[in-house]
């Protein structure tokens, strides 16, 4: 009788262990070695605004960095054309290098420079029949700062001035301009309004239009009828300016639109800003270039996660494990006691043959500012499957 029971207690562990050895291999889910925040070391310093008027700042990546706080929606002046050249470029692209189309100027157009100039605005003389290209029309406009060639293109690009007023309007929600109303195309309407923010919102996109960037950054061109002309931004090279746009008004004050090319920790790091409702021109520039200077000191470029460094790691029931390494070096411009962000994304897997080192399993998502990257994550060794002994005798696995 006692052999039976043996027969029957070896069957049943037979079958149990046949059981344990068909049962699928467990996956196996990656566990985070980096927080979830990480703060940038330091607390955010105060910035030097204007004592005048209203301002704000941003920095290429990081995004938005900071205001004045007393922000109204104040005549833009000459600020306007910024919009009007962008809208030129996104309707009659331009590459580096090219001219363009030629536009002959009518007697519409010297009707306009005739019109301005009466009002005191900014002009380049025109003559009915010249030639100019789309490149030498947004020179006049930029540089100058040509409130007639403002018509001239607007008319140019839509049919009538006011069009391309309304496609300004739209354009501006589009990029989410909530306090800026566009009247006119120059600037020269008080109605057409703005603030700080917007307007450097409004240049950051201006900016990544290549041929709009290679304008503002020139001191002079020579224009068919008008001769040499000079660009009214006077600090042009000065604190890494590269542009972007001046304003001016006989009762609202002066405006300046900016942005700078700045060396930080060995990286070169593009810096925006807009200051406006300054006393005069001279004052706007000296608050940009206040500006920069404090905003260079505090910024800094930190590696937060370095070539092979292990983010994460696969560890198995059957003992092997292997680390998620990033396959890339991560440097980001940081302003002091900003939050960065990190949760990682790798999906669990199941060994059930070998996973070879350098497999891609997933990311490490960032989220710094403006910042949203996804960190490729592979792996830095390889994993094998269980072997027959622990598949024959895991517990609960």
């Amino acid at each position: 009788m006692w052999w039976r029971v043996g027969i029957v207690l070896m069957a049943a562990a037979v079958g149990v262990a046949a059981w344990s050895y068909l049962r699928p291999i467990p996956a196996v889910a990656a566990v985070a070695a980096l927080p979830a925040t990480d703060n940038v070391p330091g607390s955010s310093p105060p910035l030097p605004w204007p004592s005048r008027g209203s301002a704000a700042v941003s920095v290429s990546g990081l995004g938005f960095i900071g205001t004045s706080g007393n922000e109204q929606p104040i005549p833009a002046e000459s600020v306007t054309k910024v919009m009007t050249a962008l809208l030129v470029l996104e309707d009659r692209p331009l590459k580096l290098g090219e001219s363009g189309p030629v536009i002959t100027l009518t007697n519409t157009d010297v009707e306009y420079y005739l019109s301005d100039l009466a009002d005191q605005g900014s002009v380049v003389p025109v003559r009915s029949g010249e030639q100019i290209s789309e490149l030498q029309a947004l020179q006049g406009l930029l540089l100058p700062s040509a409130n007639n060639l403002a018509e001239s293109l607007a008319r140019w690009d839509v049919g009538s001035v006011a069009a391309f007023v309304t496609k300004m309007n739209a354009r501006a929600k589009a990029l989410g301009l909530i306090h800026t109303n566009f009247a006119d195309t120059s600037g020269a309407n008080p109605q057409t309004v703005s603030t700080p923010t917007d307007l450097m919102t409004l240049g950051i996109a201006a900016m990544k239009q290549e041929v709009f960037a290679q304008v503002v950054a020139m001191s002079q061109t020579e224009l068919p009828v008008a001769g040499t002309v000079y660009n009214v931004d006077a600090v042009l090279g000065q604190e890494g300016i590269i542009g972007m746009k001046t304003g001016s008004g006989l009762s609202t004050g002066a405006n300046f639109l900016f942005a700078a090319l700045l060396p930080v920790d060995g990286h070169t790091i593009t810096l925006f800003g807009c200051v406006m409702g300054q006393a005069t021109l001279s004052t706007a520039f000296s608050a940009a270039k206040t500006l920069l200077a404090a905003m260079q000191a505090a910024l800094h470029v930190r590696r937060v996660i370095a070539r092979n460094q292990t983010v994460a790691t696969y560890r198995t029931p059957w003992g092997p494990q292997t680390d998620l390494v990033s396959t890339v070096d991560v440097d980001l411009v940081e302003w002091p006691a900003m939050v960065l962000r990190q949760r990682l994304q790798a999906r669990s897997i199941v060994v059930d043959q070998p996973l070879p080192a350098g497999s891609q399993e997933g990311v490490e998502h960032l989220v710094l500012g403006d910042y949203v990257l996804d960190v490729p994550l592979a792996t830095a060794g390889p994993l094998y499957p269980p072997g027959r002994f622990w598949r024959l005798t895991r517990i609960g696995a």
